[in-house]
């Protein structure tokens, strides 16, 4: 691990030496580059200095002990010594997690997708209750979020949502949200006041740029149709939704937020891109073995990861045995301290894994 520290501080301080040059400078693709990959180097070398400069601190305070008689001066020493020897320690472990392969994804926006499960319209419910709690929650972290389509209930819940959510490190904060979510609660449908489970799925899928998925316009049969409400019923009378089929995977997508045929389409091609990347994606993993994938982030859209329980106003994550007694906040976008567990989770595991391994 030290080996690759010092090249890379070397490769640093060569960037830095590139920065301050006039000819690199002007040419703006290169600069561009210098910039960003300084800038994910930065951390890395100033953790590393840190590193060194509490080893360094540590040999004087030893030597000092070895030489030295007096008994204030002596204690003095020795808590020096300690204090460095904490800061080592803290340092390494720390520097570890920095070098930690990133997930390429991280920084992407993301397309989520929430589908009513068992429990039918009391499922639908609750698929609204997770699409307001992520717009809460993305409007907290000053994310963007844009309606994609939806299949709304007469109730006001959702046999399906889709939408973006777009900002930098959107995938990075909304990935460990894929998987089934249980509920468990009173259904306003129920007179007789009995509690009913009920499920929803959600998808994160990070968004695919136009060169990661190639599509052949031949492979797509594009239909116009018109936009509909609750109940079916059509809130206009333009053919302006989108309906794309992507013929060699049998993949449908439907867009019906604008008003404009052009936008939707846009986004139809958008979200179709995105789900072939996640397709192609998928592929890959599946050729990983299972004891090189972190266990907390795979996403697995059949597993059962969370409960929310109404009664007892808790929710479980079950992935890391997590359970919060604030249901109220939870769904209504308190869920950071969630994310911010599973993702300690999913670092401990990589680490575990041996994530520092060269190629990984």
């Amino acid at each position: 691990m030290f080996e690759r520290l010092i090249e890379a501080e070397k490769r640093f301080e060569r960037m830095e030496e590139e920065l301050s040059d006039p000819a690199v400078m002007r040419d703006i693709e290169r600069y561009t580059g210098l910039l960003k990959e300084r800038a994910s180097l930065e951390p890395v070398i100033a953790k590393f200095r840190e590193y060194r400069k509490a080893k360094s601190d540590g040999e004087e305070a030893r030597a000092l002990l070895d030489t030295e008689r007096d008994p204030d001066l002596l204690e003095m020493a020795a808590e020096e010594l300690e204090a460095a020897r904490e800061k080592e320690a803290r340092c390494e472990k720390e520097l570890k997690i920095l070098l930690l392969p990133k997930d390429p994804m991280d920084e992407k926006n993301v397309v989520i997708e929430i589908r009513a499960g068992a429990g039918g319209e009391e499922a639908a419910l609750f698929a609204g209750v997770l699409y307001r709690m992520y717009l809460m929650y993305a409007d907290a972290e000053r994310y963007k979020t844009e309606l994609v389509s939806a299949n709304e209930t007469e109730l006001g819940g959702y046999r399906e949502i889709t939408f973006m959510v777009t900002g930098q490190g959107a995938y990075s904060r909304f990935k460990y949200e894929s998987g089934v979510h249980r509920v468990q609660r009173v259904p306003v449908t129920e007179s007789s006041g009995r509690i009913q489970t009920s499920t929803a799925t959600v998808a994160v899928l990070p968004e695919a740029e136009d060169v990661e998925v190639e599509i052949d316009p031949n492979d797509l049969e594009i239909e116009t149709i018109k936009s509909s409400g609750a109940g079916g019923q059509h809130v206009n009378k333009t053919e302006s939704a989108i309906r794309l089929l992507h013929k060699p995977t049998g993949i449908v997508v439907e867009c019906q937020d604008e008003r404009s045929q052009y936008k939707n389409r846009d986004k139809a091609m958008k979200i179709l891109r995105t789900r072939l990347l996640d397709m192609k994606t998928r592929e890959q993993s599946d050729r990983i073995a299972s004891e090189r994938r972190s266990q907390v982030g795979t996403g697995d859209r059949s597993e059962r990861i969370r409960t929310y329980n109404f009664r007892e106003s808790r929710v479980t994550d079950h992935r890391i045995g997590l359970t919060m007694y604030t249901l109220d906040s939870f769904i209504n976008g308190d869920i950071g301290a969630m994310i911010d567990a599973l993702a300690t989770a999913d670092t401990a595991e990589k680490l575990k894994n041996g994530g520092l391994s060269d190629g990984e």
